[in-house]
Parts: structure tokens; C-alpha cells; sequence
């Protein structure tokens, strides 16, 4: 009997030891065999068929689930399995609910347990209520990826959060933008933080909409410790803000993501291009995104505005915004339409710098493109040419979102 199972496992007895085959070196994982003293307990004998266990799962998972060998290894140390059945069902049920290879390898890296967990069970129903939540199969494996521990958690406990955000964000559209944007909001206790956080918005009055826009573009500020949150909407009121303007939750924003060192350093740089301490604060109060961008973008985009366009440090402070802007994508193409028109003297010389970096484009192109066409039609060549482009970059959407709604125009 022992016999049969030794040959069940491969092992084979020379002089005194045994040598433990890998079993699953034809699936390209082979391994040297592992040579042990004659067992005499039964930890030992357990020990071998862990072993066992431990490489079926790693070629597993760098098999079936795209992981590398390294993280497949990683994983293993928290799951391991001896046979295919109930991972096969779970990867199964993943890509039936359209999870790309990619978005499956992150699932099993992130919560390598949910490959033993009942599909039918534990996460069917679970998909089931995201979907029945307005969220199609595609925003499911996008948050659920990032976040896998969400599977995790049950039913009782997801249900109030959707319920909570509901509430707030009334819209399903924007419950879905908030999970994509920060999945892990799903892992939260909104009666902890995020509840008295919201509330103290409106305690001071800030509308609505305004709390709808904080919540959906920056959920993971609005889960601040209460305490933290409370200080940072006190610095921002002894600031200036008015709570009836959105660039409030804007400055809300900043001040939870940046570093009192790097607060402090933002006025040295501005510093460097004349701006003082108090006009730095001003073009603050105006576009609070100011004091996250980073020292390079700083420098390059008043390189280029100051020493190259000639435009006064001054002019820039008064209109901020611009320097929020993509540099190659939409202030050098604008500029070099500019200087045509001003040497052809067909606009005039005391244009300020966001009268048309600030424009949306279909405006910047009616009014300075499509305007001179019969007169100077190298316009929009020149346009192109440069780096400009017909319709909204990437970075100008997402400042679309975050900025131009919230800051209004001189």
C-alpha cells in the first residue's frame, strides 16, 4: 500500500533517502528533486505533500492566470491547491463577466484566496448586484480588479455604501465615475469619515453640486479622517475661500494632497520668477491647482511665456490658469498663431496670455484661426504644425473636469 502511494507521488527510496519528483515539470516549471531524510513523523510526510501542493499552484497560476513565475511564487505562499477544479470555475466566471488576462492576473495577485471561494456562491451574487447597480460588466472588472478585495466583502456590507453614494451622487453615472476613480471606496466605512466629512460641507454651505463634484472626482479626500478634513476646511475658510464657489472644494483638494514642505517650496519657485509671497497666494485663491504642478512644468511653462513671449511675470499671476495647461499641446501651438496675427498687425499688442490660452478650442479657433483664414490661410497649418490638435487632448479633458468648470473666467 505504501508502495502505491509513493509511486502516486513519484518518490522513490535510495540509500536511506528519498527523492520527491515534481509531478508537474511537463507544464514548464521543472524542478531538481527534493531530497530529504527517510521520513520518520508525519510532519515531515506533510511537509513533502505541501511541497507538492505549493508547485501545482504556482504553475497554475503562471499557466492560467498570466502571472510571472516570481509573483506566481509571491501568491502561493497565501493559496495553494492540488487540482484545477474550483480556480478553473472562478477564472471562468471572470472572463464570462468580461474580464480582460490582464485584469484577471490582478484579481488573483490581489486576493489569491477568491480562487478557492464558491463562484456560484461568493461572487456571482455579488456581480449580480454591481450590475444591478447600473455598473455594466466592463466599469465591474475595472474596479473589482483594482480593488479584489471588494469580492471579499458581503453583500450586507456593499449594499450601504451603493446606497449612501446614491444619496449623494443621486446620478448612477457618477456612483460609477467615484468607484472607477477610487475602487477602494467600495472597502470603507462611509459612517466613519465620509458621512461627517460631507456633512460638514453643507453645515457651512457649501451647494450641492459642489459636494456631488468633490465626492466624484476626489472620493479618496473625502474619506479623510474627520479631524484632519476638519482642519484643512478651517485653513481653507481663514484663506479667503467662500464656500459658495466650487474653486472651495477645489482648495480642499490641494491641501489634503500636498506636503507642508512642498507648500513651502512652491513659493520659492514662483519666488524665482518675481512672484511675492502674497501675489503666490492670490493666483492661489484664483487657481488653487497652482501648488501641485510640479517644479519642471513650473519652470518651462514661464520660461516659455516670460523670456520667449515676452510677457510680463505680472500678467501671469493676474491670470493663473495658464499654467495648468499642456505646454507642447495647446500654449505653444496657440502662441505661434499669435505672433503671426500680431506681426500682421491684425489683433492687438496688449492681448493678455489667457484671452486665448484660456479659450476652449472650438472658441481659440473661431476667433483666431477661422476668423483670418482669407487673410493669412497658413493659420491653421502653422496651428497643426506645432503641436496643436483639433479637439480636446487627454490632459485637457481631465482639466475640463477639474478646473475649468471651477474657475471663472476675467
Amino acid at each position: 500500500m505504501f508502495a502505491i502511494f509513493c509511486k502516486r507521488l513519484q518518490i522513490s527510496v535510495t540509500n536511506g533517502s528519498i527523492a520527491v519528483s515534481e509531478s508537474i515539470s511537463h507544464l514548464g516549471f521543472p524542478q531538481k528533486p527534493l531530497f530529504v531524510s527517510y521520513f520518520s513523523s508525519s510532519s515531515s510526510f506533510a511537509a513533502i505533500v505541501d511541497e507538492q501542493k505549493r508547485n501545482f499552484t504556482v504553475s497554475y497560476l503562471v499557466k492560467s492566470c498570466g502571472l510571472s513565475l516570481e509573483r506566481a511564487t509571491f501568491a502561493s505562499k497565501k493559496v495553494h491547491f492540488e487540482t484545477p477544479e474550483r480556480p478553473d470555475l472562478v477564472v471562468n466566471l471572470l472572463k464570462n463577466h468580461g474580464f480582460t488576462n490582464a485584469q484577471i492576473s490582478k484579481f488573483v495577485m490581489g486576493a489569491p484566496r477568491l480562487l478557492l471561494s464558491d463562484p456560484e456562491k461568493t461572487l456571482l451574487p455579488k456581480l449580480q448586484f454591481f450590475g444591478s447597480k447600473g455598473l455594466s460588466d466592463t466599469e465591474c472588472a475595472q474596479i473589482i480588479s483594482s480593488c479584489p478585495s471588494v469580492l471579499v466583502r458581503s453583500l450586507n456590507r456593499l449594499m450601504p455604501i451603493f446606497d449612501f453614494l446614491k444619496s449623494t451622487l443621486v446620478m448612477d453615472e457618477k456612483v460609477a465615475a467615484a468607484l472607477k476613480r477610487w475602487p477602494r471606496l467600495l472597502c470603507q466605512d462611509v459612517d466613519k469619515n465620509l458621512a461627517p466629512n460631507l456633512g460638514l460641507l453643507r453645515e457651512i454651505g457649501v451647494p450641492q453640486p459642489f459636494i456631488s463634484r468633490f465626492l466624484t472626482t476626489w472620493p479618496g479626500s473625502a474619506f479623510l479622517k474627520h479631524s484632519k478634513f476638519g482642519d484643512v476646511v478651517k485653513e481653507v475658510k481663514d484663506m479667503g475661500f467662500d464656500p459658495f464657489k466650487s474653486k472651495f472644494v477645489l482648495a480642499i483638494r490641494v491641501l489634503i494632497g500636498i506636503k507642508k514642505v512642498n507648500w513651502e517650496n512652491k513659493f520659492e519657485v514662483y519666488g524665482r520668477w518675481g512672484w511675492s509671497k502674497d501675489e503666490t497666494l492670490l493666483a492661489f485663491k484664483m487657481c488653487p491647482l497652482i501648488m501641485i504642478i510640479s517644479e519642471n512644468k513650473i519652470t518651462k511653462v514661464m520660461d516659455f511665456l516670460i523670456n520667449k513671449m515676452g510677457w510680463p511675470s505680472t500678467d501671469i499671476a493676474r491670470y493663473p490658469l495658464v499654467l495648468c495647461f499642456s505646454l507642447e499641446k495647446r500654449t505653444i501651438p496657440r502662441c505661434s498663431v499669435v505672433q503671426i496675427l500680431l506681426l500682421k498687425g491684425l489683433i492687438k499688442k496688449d492681448l493678455s496670455v489667457y484671452s486665448f490660452v484660456g479659450l476652449v478650442e472650438k472658441h481659440f479657433l473661431e476667433r483666431y484661426v477661422t476668423k483670418f483664414q482669407k487673410s493669412c490661410p497658413q493659420l491653421l497649418s502653422v496651428y497643426q504644425r506645432n503641436g496643436g490638435s483639433l479637439g480636446l487632448t487627454t490632459e485637457e479633458l481631465d482639466l475640463k473636469i477639474c478646473v475649468e468648470e471651477t474657475i471663472e473666467a476675467p
